[in-house]
């Protein structure tokens, strides 16, 4: 089934998250406090389109290129790290739901509005059952979970021969599976990134993709085939939109900063004012030049992901690894930036209606993810660097 919405421009993509950021501002203490994203956010973002960045064009998507969810993706991060984090994994997920077959897209996608959560990490179990596999485990750090119509799962099952046991994705109705509210965190709490649990989950065998093949780069649809976003490895595409979030909080701490920086002192000193002070200089001119060298990163990543896209142009097993690097560049970079300014931000910042102390613990908890630790990803980078295989798949 084929959606009549009307395709969104992708240009206009940025400028509308970039009017969100009152609003987005204004709910993202309600959020932090609730552990979910409040109703009002979810209906803006839905209105500008922002959930619809990498849905198929033929369902009404825009099928953006990664520097424009990049751009977007940073506009929601100057608002609410945690809408931003969410709009990231759902235009991720709404990207791999087109790695499937054609006709199991027009099932997800018969809805114009359909959100799709997911996460990488194989921690359940799948048996062979005449026609597809049955699912037997749990997913911690669902983000988007609350709201979404399908999540992509990942579980270990036989191999076709039967001889070892490899990781698959498919592609499960969320009524499927049960929901624990179990999202209590110090970061990205308005996420709601909870756990969900399948218990004897059939799911239909063109509902399951090996996840080798996908890293491969061997899709399963014909119609994206054409499609230069559907060119490029998932792991560089993730790493674009979590990257944009990143960027997003480095941006949304320094304006906070800015904004509370006219008429503060620096309590037992002789300043008048925390912006005469030389040490207010060199923190603000430090963080600001860590959080550019950041962007930098993201967009060359970006750039990169939507060349090669375009002209066809392989990725060797370095530019793979590279993606992940620059992720983990990315994040380490903005949480030195925010750490920089949370330091002169003073006392007070610790009440929690003072953004800086929610952005400190939003790039906090990122910077913890293990697709995007920077040690992690650095190491990586290093040891291919040195002419050694990768030690993970995920590239």
């Amino acid at each position: 089934m084929t959606s009549t919405t009307q395709t969104l421009p992708p240009t206009d993509f940025p400028d509308r998250a970039a009017a969100l950021t009152p609003l987005l501002r204004e709910h993202a203490l309600w959020g932090d406090e609730n552990r979910r994203l409040h109703d009002d956010v979810l209906a803006a973002l839905g209105r500008a389109g922002v959930f619809r960045m990498r849905v198929p064009a033929r369902y009404g998507g825009a099928e953006a290129d990664a520097s424009t969810m990049l751009r977007t993706l940073e506009q929601v991060g100057r608002g609410d790290g945690s809408a931003a984090w969410v709009a990231a994994v759902w235009s991720t997920c709404a990207w791999l739901a087109g790695l499937f077959p054609d006709h199991v897209q027009d099932e997800v996608f018969s809805s114009p509005d359909v959100l799709v959560c997911g996460v990488l990490s194989p921690t359940a179990t799948a048996v062979p059952r005449d026609g597809g596999i049955v699912v037997d485990g749990r997913w911690q750090f669902i983000s988007g979970a609350l709201h979404s119509g399908w999540q992509l799962v990942l579980a270990m099952a036989p191999t076709p021969d039967g001889s070892a046991q490899w990781p698959v994705m498919a592609l499960v109705p969320l009524s499927d599976l049960e929901v624990v509210d179990d999202w209590h965190t110090a970061g990205l709490r308005g996420t709601g990134s909870v756990t969900t649990v399948a218990r004897g989950v059939f799911v239909p065998g063109d509902r399951v993709l090996p996840m080798v093949a996908i890293l491969e780069g061997q899709y399963a649809s014909v119609l994206n085939a054409a499609s230069p976003i559907y060119r490029a490895p998932m792991i560089a595409t993730g790493c674009v939109a979590f990257a944009g979030s990143a960027v997003g909080l480095a941006k949304a701490a320094r304006e906070a900063f800015l904004d509370r920086l006219p008429g503060r002192r620096i309590t037992y000193t002789e300043y008048p004012s925390q912006r005469e002070a030389p040490l207010t200089h060199l923190q603000l001119a430090e963080a600001t030049l860590k959080a550019d060298e950041a962007g930098f990163h993201a967009t060359r990543l970006a750039a990169t992901v939507d060349e090669k896209s375009a002209t066809g142009e392989p990725w060797t097993v370095l530019d793979r690894v590279a993606a992940r690097a620059a992720l983990g560049r990315v994040l380490g970079l903005v949480k030195e930036s925010v750490d920089i300014l949370a330091t002169a931000s003073g006392g007070t910042s610790v009440y929690s209606d003072v953004p800086i102390q929610r952005i400190s613990r939003d790039i906090q908890t990122l910077n913890l993810h293990a697709l995007m630790h920077p040690n992690t990803n650095l190491e990586l980078y290093g040891r291919v660097l040195c002419g050694l295989e990768p030690n993970s798949m995920y590239i």
